[in-house]
């Protein structure tokens, strides 16, 4: 997959080089952005509930 995607680029080696890189970088962006987010959300339930007395905390 990489190979192809590095045939189809056009121009010498440093401009897919760079072409590569900015790719990259769009889809880190993309992924910090919008993804991680969304998915933290459904992830990462934020009512999270601990018997006290299990872990051996007793409330004042």
């Amino acid at each position: 997959m990489y190979a192809a995607l590095w045939r189809v680029l056009p121009g010498p080696f440093w401009v897919r080089a760079l072409i590569c890189l900015a790719l990259l970088a769009g889809v880190l962006v993309v992924l910090a952005s919008w993804v991680f987010p969304w998915v933290d959300g459904m992830v990462n339930p934020q009512d999270v509930t601990i018997d006290q007395t299990a872990i051996g905390v007793t409330s004042p």
